[in-house]
């Protein structure tokens, strides 16, 4: 550039990184701290910090014209905050090492209750130091265009021999997804509530919306799988082990969506609205099934007794569908050699197994595993662990294949 500073290609600007189940060279157990002592990841961010003080020094030259202010400025705001979340790491990694140097001394001297006390704090600080990566690393890669918008969330029971353990899944679930907005304090609107005989859930779909809630729950998509014995019948007797699934998809809904739909190719339907109890909740035919013909897509909505609303709700609902099917097209043509992937992008993947009778919540994805279902399906603080644990891992990840196509780039 004119003013003799070199600007190193953003970490993801060329790139849409996703998740791999099977990459050789990812580690599943690396954290953020282990990614953080990368020699590419420290060269890098050196770069990117030498880059910043040259571009503050630049601003307070007098011979720069508006429209090279204006650039720098852009440039200093992207890189103020990972030249700072970068030193203060500096600081707290000197600080650890100081500790450990202290460790390692008492240890020598037997001082047992003061090692005691330096393991705790330096437990403390190995925590701090995870949670500074993790924040530089969140600097690093983009936020996806996405992230920010309501969701229309939808579950599906699946089919098993034997049992109705799917549509009791598919319930329960739909209720932790229901538990969770509440614990993140968005807003959970139901959409289309389709109940089976015996108290389970066939089918239903809500608009989820508040504060970043597809960067949340985008990975939640895809075939989540049951192992439990059912409370009835001859299984539950034998302690027969049934395995059932259900499907979650979760659908990105911009505030506007210019999607123009041709009146000419929707089927419309209606039909009376059952309530969760199998009741009849409308004697006159509120309930609304949109069929968009070109595609096949087809919606439903019965949550107002006004069928004209209803009729409205699912028009946005089949516009959010038609929109995602734009999202993919994009994502399948910008996304990198890394072909499986999470949420929307996978949504016939089996990506998390229940088993009741080992009290155990397993996601495959990440090897991640919890205990405590009934706290999972709380929907509440062990489920925004599981979440947070993705979303941290997808940064880790992203991270992880820009250095693999640095080292690539460097080789050629």
């Amino acid at each position: 550039h004119n003013h003799g500073f070199w600007r190193p290609k953003s970490l993801l600007d060329t790139a849409r990184f996703t998740l791999s189940f099977n990459s050789r060279h990812r580690k599943i157990h690396q954290d953020s701290q282990a990614l953080w002592k990368h020699e590419a990841v420290q060269k890098y961010l050196e770069t990117l910090s030498k880059e910043y003080q040259q571009v503050s020094h630049l601003l307070n030259a007098d011979s720069l014209n508006d429209f090279e202010q204006r650039t720098l400025r852009r440039r200093c705001a992207d890189l103020s905050p990972i030249a700072a979340a970068f030193q203060e790491i500096k600081e707290a990694e000197k600080e650890l090492q100081e500790l450990e140097a202290m460790c390692r001394e008492l240890d020598r001297r037997d001082e047992k209750q003061l090692l005691e006390l330096a393991l705790e704090e330096k437990e403390t600080l190995d925590e701090k130091m995870n949670l500074l990566c993790r924040k530089l690393f969140q600097l690093l890669v983009p936020k996806e265009k996405y992230d920010r918008s309501p969701v229309i969330l939808e579950v599906t029971a699946g089919r098993t021999t034997g049992g109705d353990i799917c549509q009791q899944f598919t319930k329960e679930m739909f209720e932790m997804y229901q538990n969770y907005a509440d614990y993140k304090r968005w807003t959970f609107d139901i959409v289309n509530y389709t109940p089976a005989e015996i108290g389970g859930l066939h089918h239903a779909a809500a608009h989820i919306s508040g504060e970043d809630v597809y960067r949340h729950l985008k990975y939640e998509g895809g075939t989540h799988r049951v192992q439990r014995i059912p409370e009835m019948g001859m299984s539950s007797r034998m302690q027969r082990i049934h395995t059932g699934t259900m499907s979650v998809i979760v659908l990105p809904q911009p505030e506007e969506v210019d999607i123009k739909v041709d009146p000419k190719d929707l089927r419309i339907d209606t039909f009376k609205a059952k309530g969760a109890g199998g009741q009849h909740v409308n004697k006159t035919d509120s309930a609304v099934r949109i069929v968009h013909l070109p595609t096949g897509l087809a919606v439903e909505c019965q949550q107002e007794r006004s069928q004209q609303l209803n009729k409205e709700i699912a028009l946005r609902t089949l516009r959010a569908k038609l929109y995602q099917q734009i999202i993919e097209k994009q994502l399948s043509q910008e996304q990198s050699a890394r072909k499986l992937q999470l949420g929307t992008r996978a949504q016939s993947e089996r990506i998390r197994t229940y088993n009741f009778t080992q009290d155990r919540v397993t996601d495959h994805r990440i090897s991640y595993e919890a205990r405590s279902i009934k706290e999972i399906l709380c929907g509440k603080e062990a489920l925004d662990k599981l979440i947070n644990r993705l979303l941290e891992f997808a940064e880790i990840e992203a991270v992880t294949e820009y250095l693999e196509n640095l080292q690539a780039s460097e080789r050629s």
